[in-house]
């Protein structure tokens, strides 16, 4: 077997998954891209927005030498799979879709968006690095021997934190913007460069001071940051104003499709029988996703 990392025991998948997945990632994308083309350049520009957004951070990350690196997809710009954009754009696109439709108010929304985002992430990575789709250097992080062990099943806690704070940011300053009089095209270019500027002072010198001054490492700000989206997003539902909810088809296709598309990877690749708490996790991750979607389409149901 062809192992393309010394400290993986697994070697390259089926010569299908790579074009599958992002085949499948690009006809969500046109969807998506369709449905913001109906509803006007704000929604059309939000999208691109977050395409763009995430091919530049995940190039920055790369080229920053920031602990991993792509596997060889058919579309790839600068070491980045241009499908990777394309994720990013769909998940932050309905997400938003989501909170608009619950008429929340613009921090509660944004991080009712990240912790829906994360909901897909947490599904997907501990997979994804097995199929080396990307790939962690726990070499330079901490020891090679941990690559299926350390943190979250050889995913660092940082990547679930970081995810966070980009849907977040992306999110939340995008709101502020369009309030503003500025031209509408234009707010997305501003969002990613104010959100970028965010990122980088969150993920490093405020991450930084807090490790060196309080040894608050990243599973500390992952649980605090969590517990704070999920109280913001709580006041946010407790105090929104009732409406029916509308939402379309692609605000759980999306989702649908990352939860299920990985989830059955994790027992076609045989990742399955590697750890039984990691499969257990997998499945509840699933679960919880299909809960959440269900429980905001039996909403939508009973109020139209």
């Amino acid at each position: 077997m062809n192992r393309p990392f010394a400290d993986m025991p697994y070697g390259y998948p089926p010569a299908f998954c790579y074009p599958l997945t992002e085949i499948c990632m690009y006809i969500l994308f046109l969807l998506c891209f369709y449905h913001a083309w109906k509803q006007g350049i704000s929604k059309l520009a939000y999208l691109l927005g977050g395409f763009g957004f995430g091919l530049l951070l995940e190039y920055i990350n790369v080229r920053a030498n920031a602990g991993y690196r792509y596997g060889q997809f058919l579309l790839m710009i600068r070491d980045i799979p241009v499908g990777i954009g394309a994720g990013w754009g769909i998940i932050m696109y309905t997400s938003r879709l989501i909170t608009e439709s619950m008429h929340m108010r613009s921090w509660p929304a944004a991080a009712m968006e990240a912790l829906l985002a994360l909901s897909i992430d947490w599904s997907m990575d501990v997979v994804a690095y097995r199929l080396h789709m990307w790939h962690w250097n726990w070499e330079t992080i901490i020891n090679p021997s941990v690559a299926l062990s350390a943190q979250y099943f050889g995913v660092p806690w940082g990547n679930f934190y970081g995810w966070l704070c980009v849907v977040f940011f992306y999110s939340l300053f995008s709101r502020y913007l369009e309030r503003s009089r500025i031209w509408k095209a234009a707010i997305p270019i501003l969002a990613i460069l104010i959100s970028q500027v965010a990122l980088y002072v969150t993920l490093f010198p405020i991450s930084f001071f807090l490790k060196n001054h309080f040894n608050i490492l990243s599973a500390d700000k992952l649980v605090f940051t969590l517990l704070f989206f999920a109280i913001l997003t709580t006041i946010g539902i407790y105090k929104m104003k009732r409406h029916p909810l509308k939402l379309p088809f692609i605000t759980w296709l999306v989702p649908a499709w990352f939860h299920i598309y990985f989830f059955c990877w994790l027992f076609i690749g045989g990742f399955a029988q590697e750890n039984t708490l990691m499969t257990i996790l997998s499945v509840l991750s699933l679960l919880v996703g299909t809960l959440i979607h269900w429980l905001l389409i039996l909403n939508t149901k009973s109020r139209t």
